[in-house]
């Protein structure tokens, strides 16, 4: 497994860790995900440290909580082993204190997660989407108290917009408070719009992407082509409507480009999707997530391996949009080419 400066930090983070989404099985949406135990946790776990994945997300709206409390369960007698990542902000109950970032809240949030999870210290706590009513300032001061009394190693915030990180980022450097060292972001080869802005923007400010969903929301395991219906047991049939939108056109397009490349690799689908991810710039880590064995090992396969240039530029060609104003014409200077040589994040 190689491993990777997560950001501008010191913290070595795994090109793959483990997303525990799928564990719990409780609640509405986050809980339709799987149904993982803890025994099965365990045993997931046990095949990620086998394979060198020591990184495993989760957060407090999964299955309400119940993920973190599996995982915890799945890592007992072995913490030191493994880098812990969980996240807070989205709605976890009907009660005015139950979503967002507030003091009250993100102090509430760390002490459940650390609870649940059965430790006394996250590795990375990040925000799950930007708070527009609670001032940064706050947000910011609070994630330093908890940096400073050993609750938090490093913080990173998920789904934020360009300004609303460059704007963080900003007020920490003026207040000396802590620094985001993460952005989980989605981004796929039917997602790409995470190149627009939040690229260049992760390239400047030394923000290190955690990718959720490398799959397009299900898209790219291998079982969606054109004209073949989804399987009875797909998550999509429940869930598609949830996940980032992407027309069937786009979708088959790209699947066709990667049934090309596994014709001339032997590699699966999503293998193949994925270690197109680990090549782009600023990526520190693809979040993976399994339901079974069967689909951890066959993820786990996604490195070790090199896709060549030609395959790579058929996979670009292929899933390449029109960005919208005003980043189009960047795509098309030189500005945007020197993102594309090698730099911190993608191997030399």
């Amino acid at each position: 497994m190689e491993y990777r400066r997560l950001g501008a930090s010191g913290l070595q983070v795994p090109v793959l860790s483990f997303g525990a989404g799928t564990f719990g099985g409780r609640g509405p949406l986050f809980g339709a995900w799987g149904t993982t135990d803890a025994h099965e946790a365990r045993r997931l776990v046990d095949i990620c440290l086998d394979a060198g994945l020591t990184m495993f997300d989760t957060a407090d709206v999964y299955s309400d909580g119940a993920s973190e409390e599996v995982l915890g369960e799945a890592i007992k007698g072995r913490r030191d082993r493994v880098i812990v990542s969980t996240k807070t902000g989205l709605p976890t109950g009907e009660g005015p204190g139950d979503a967002g970032t507030s003091r009250s809240r993100l102090i509430a949030a760390c002490e459940n997660a650390l609870r649940r999870l059965g430790t006394d210290y996250l590795d990375l706590f990040q925000l799950h989407a930007f708070d527009a009513g609670t001032p940064v300032e706050e947000v910011l001061s609070t994630l330093d108290d908890l940096v400073r009394a050993g609750k938090v190693r490093y913080t990173g915030i998920s789904n934020f917009s360009g300004w609303q990180a460059m704007k963080s980022l900003a007020l920490a450097d003026e207040r000396g408070h802590q620094r985001y060292v993460a952005h989980q972001v989605y981004y796929s080869l039917i997602g790409r719009d995470y190149e627009w802005e939040l690229m260049p923007l992760g390239l400047d400010q030394g923000l290190g992407a955690l990718v959720w969903s490398p799959l397009g929301w299900g898209r790219l395991t291998g079982k969606v082509r054109r004209g073949v219906p989804l399987p009875e047991r797909s998550r999509l049939h429940r869930t598609a409507d949830f996940g980032p939108p992407v027309d069937d056109d786009h979708l088959y397009r790209v699947v066709d480009a990667l049934d090309e490349i596994a014709e001339e690799t032997g590699k699966a689908v999503p293998q193949i999707a994925i270690n197109w991810l680990l090549r782009r710039p600023t990526v520190s880590s693809v979040i993976i997530g399994a339901r079974t064995e069967e689909q951890l090992r066959q993820n786990l396969g996604a490195v070790g391996w090199t896709l060549t240039p030609d395959q790579v530029a058929k996979l670009d060609a292929a899933s390449a949009r029109t960005a919208p104003y005003p980043y189009f014409p960047y795509q098309r200077q030189e500005g945007f080419a020197r993102l594309n040589p090698p730099v911190w994040g993608t191997p030399s």
